[in-house]
């Protein structure tokens, strides 16, 4: 459970710290005499911290319910077990709901502190850098709370939502071990499935009507926003529709080697489980990459605008705000690649009597690593190009539906439409793709040495 945790502990602190940082320029703005209080200001501090506090709770409670989910197929035959002789499916439900409160509720206390400390010592230091002595600020405010509330609680509810399989447990399956569902059973899971599509074709709907009403107003990005949040849970929970294909072309790069086809075939043949590993990646790829392609894009329309050269001072500001924003959105990033090193090297450890097994039917320590490292480059490229793709058609549709009422030509007069052509920005594109080659090695660390650990015999007895 360490590791979710954690993700709870970044996110509360993640709120703690943007609640502060508001606060602060806030303070500073109400100081300043020519700004003042600016209503229009405070919205657009107020809206930003909300958007972002909130993307990063929606990237933990998909990555902790993932987790939970992940746990619960381990426990699989404990929980027959204990049905065996007497317990309940609601009973075992209700325990993994309070493990998931204990946990949302540790890391949502360990992030209020340790954001509240951050916080002052950031409130301090600009303070000192900024020679801003008339601005006071106080960091224990009770509204900090908030954030460590709402993370707690969506821990729970992730948890609970994770621990849905429990129902589905029999006292049957007590002869056997960690249980995932097969390419078959999820295929069958015809509720779960329409739901996704139903959500994914809505959001498409919104994220449509967004950009036509960009056209004419910039606030077509606020419906926009709203299509991309709808569609992109139909994705998330249509994960093990979308994935497989991605998945099954990545494996054939791999080539025809024993390791690699094993890896590529473990992949495939619980895509339940490869796609919770994979779709906390997408998360993280597309929310950077959104953003990156919005600013970016935005950058050529302004360029276009003032007639094929950007303002040094408005490039300035823009370059600003997208470093700003970017280190912002890596929070959720981080979320994501917290939960793949988790699900991973959970994953091994569920899966010790099939390793076992493969060292006992010849494979050596080494060939073993190999395909676990494998397996995980498998998932994160299949995720790092499905998160691409998003990323760039997510920012185009919030530079557009923004933007699309904006002339190009300085000289034209009366309303006009503007076509963003979608501009990848190299710098940002370059570092996901190391990072996401990073996080794959990082990931398969412990994981690999937990593979070749145990001894065949003692794994296969398990």
């Amino acid at each position: 459970m360490g590791a979710s945790v954690l993700v709870a502990a970044i996110s509360s602190a993640f709120g703690v710290v943007l609640i502060s940082a508001t606060g602060y320029i806030a303070a500073m703005l109400r100081a300043d005499p020519y700004i003042g209080d600016s209503e229009t200001l405070a919205f657009v501090l107020s809206f930003l911290t909300l958007l972002l506090v909130g993307v990063a709770v929606y990237v933990a409670s998909i990555v902790t319910a993932n987790t939970f989910s992940t746990i619960v197929a381990g426990r699989t035959r404990r929980i027959a077990l204990l049905r065996l002789i007497g317990a309940s499916a609601r009973s075992q439900r209700a325990e993994v709901g309070r493990q998931g409160l204990v946990v949302g509720g540790l890391g949502a206390f360990a992030g209020l502190v340790g954001g509240t400390v951050v916080a002052a010592a950031g409130v301090q230091v600009a303070g000192w850098m900024l020679d801003l002595g008339d601005v006071s600020y106080d960091v224990v405010r009770p509204e900090l709370v908030i954030p460590a509330g709402i993370v707690a609680l969506t821990t729970w509810a992730a948890a609970w939502a994770g621990s849905r399989r429990v129902l589905a447990v029999t006292p049957l399956q007590a002869l056997g071990g960690s249980v995932e569902a097969s390419h078959h059973a999820v295929m069958r899971r015809t509720g779960r499935n329409v739901a996704a599509v139903a959500l994914f074709v809505a959001g498409g709907a919104l994220l449509a009507a967004g950009i036509a009403l960009g056209l004419l107003h910039p606030l077509g990005v606020v419906v926009a926003f709203f299509g991309g949040i709808l569609s992109f849970t139909g994705l998330a929970l249509g994960a093990t529709l979308v994935m497989p294909p991605v998945l099954r072309l990545v494996g054939r790069l791999f080539g025809r080697s024993a390791q690699a086809r094993l890896a590529a075939e473990n992949a495939l043949r619980y895509p339940e489980r490869s796609s919770r590993m994979a779709i906390g990646v997408v998360m993280g790829v597309t929310l950077v990459m959104m953003f990156a392609v919005a600013i970016e894009s935005a950058k050529a329309v302004f360029t276009a605008t003032a007639g094929g050269r950007l303002p040094a001072e408005l490039g300035a500001i823009m370059d600003a705000f997208a470093g700003i924003m970017m280190g912002l959105v890596a929070v959720s990033a981080v979320i994501a690649a917290v939960g793949l090193v988790n699900l991973l090297t959970i994953g091994v450890v569920q899966r010790r009597r099939e390793l076992g097994l493969l060292r006992a039917l010849g494979l050596s320590n080494a060939q073993v690593r190999r395909v676990v490292l494998l397996e995980a480059a498998h998932i994160t490229i299949a995720a790092l190009a499905t998160g691409l793709v998003l990323g760039l058609a997510y920012g185009w549709a919030g530079a557009q539906s923004l933007l699309g009422s904006i002339p190009t030509s300085p000289d034209a007069t009366g309303p006009a439409s503007t076509l963003v052509v979608p501009a990848l920005p190299l710098w940002p594109t370059v570092v996901v793709v190391v990072a996401t080659a990073v996080l794959t090695l990082v990931a398969a660390v412990v994981p690999t040495r937990l593979a070749t650990r145990v001894a065949p015999v003692e794994a296969l007895a398990e």
